[in-house]
């Protein structure tokens, strides 16, 4: 089927945006086609697929946009020694921080507020102690002891985080991650940069994926949203003209051999998502999209559907335990 996304997270690692071949990791090709880039970013598979009547400036725009996601990757990566966001979860403050990083975190407060916190960027000390536990040796499959993950609830919560120009704080024993957002977020700005330019027709995924006006043909991209237990299956197929498209499973990782704890924390009780196999959203933007993945994650089906009125999603995509897909629209 040509010109499908297809999408099987593993903590937010993209398959390849269809019509990008098995090119050579932070490249470009110049023909007559596209102008095609695929690397890595902030830890997933990232490509773009940029439509333009010169190449030259198609493949120009090709280097500046991946430069442009390099540069914001130095900001949210958790594994750059040097980036922004190590910087702050070891010493708890930045001082006079990129506007970038203000507007990510002023962003991710917004959606922990209306999601009534259940997206939270301070989830970092459960990802820790769950890595921890299953690391050891005979790890009770149980999961790590309840007063432990009281004790590490203690350090998450989002409201603990001031965010302002001049700085950024939170107490010493906090840490982020940005994992759950920064992939939608640098992909809308690479977005933001090839309209800039002239550019209406591209298909950009840094981590998540982002269509800019619809194919050069006029007709729509189509997102595949893949099946979460069978590999190479899709579940649907969802057509999107300026829009993005994030999903979100347990199923990508999961911390033991059984899959009972996986990456989706529920900053209330410390415990994993298990509502649903994958949940896909369609939004103007895809740190939205993003976003909400993860939230909607921990929401039943009425709560989502109540809350769509008042975020950027257009539609929400659900499949049960059982493996029943169903829909939600705005």
């Amino acid at each position: 089927m040509p010109g499908i996304i297809s999408r099987r997270r593993l903590i937010r690692i993209a398959a390849a945006a269809t019509g990008l071949g098995l090119l050579p990791r932070n490249s470009a090709r110049a023909s007559t086609g596209p102008a095609l880039w695929r690397g890595t970013m902030l830890g997933a598979l990232a490509t773009m697929e940029i439509h333009h009547e010169d190449q030259r400036e198609a493949q120009r725009l090709v280097a500046l946009a991946s430069g442009e996601a390099r540069r914001l990757e130095q900001l949210f990566s958790l594994y750059l020694k040097n980036s922004a966001l190590v910087e702050l979860n070891r010493t708890g403050i930045l001082v006079d921080p990129a506007d970038e990083m203000v507007e990510l975190l002023t962003i991710s407060q917004h959606y922990a507020k209306v999601t009534g916190g259940l997206f939270d960027v301070t989830v970092q000390p459960l990802w820790d102690l769950y890595a921890g536990h299953f690391s050891m040796k005979d790890a009770d499959p149980s999961g790590p002891p309840p007063a432990a993950i009281q004790a590490t609830l203690a350090r998450v919560g989002s409201g603990r985080v001031s965010v302002s120009r001049d700085r950024i704080v939170m107490p010493r024993n906090m840490a982020l991650t940005l994992n759950g957002v920064a992939q939608g977020y640098v992909t809308d700005k690479v977005v933001e940069l090839l309209r800039s330019y002239g550019v209406a027709h591209s298909l950009v995924d840094m981590g998540e994926s982002r269509a800019i006006g619809s194919r050069p043909d006029g007709s729509p991209w189509q997102a595949g949203v893949a099946d979460p237990v069978v590999a190479e299956r899709l579940d649907t197929v969802i057509p999107i003209i300026d829009r993005a498209v994030s999903t979100s499973g347990g199923y990508g990782f999961q911390f033991d051999p059984q899959g009972h704890f996986n990456h989706l924390f529920d900053p209330r009780t410390g415990g994993c998502a298990r509502r649903y196999r994958s949940v896909t959203t369609v939004s103007h933007t895809a740190a939205a999209a993003d976003a909400l993945s993860t939230a909607f994650s921990l929401m039943a089906p009425e709560r989502i559907r109540a809350l769509l009125p008042y975020v950027d999603v257009d539609r929400v995509h659900l499949i049960d335990p059982a493996g029943t897909p169903s829909e939600i629209l705005a």
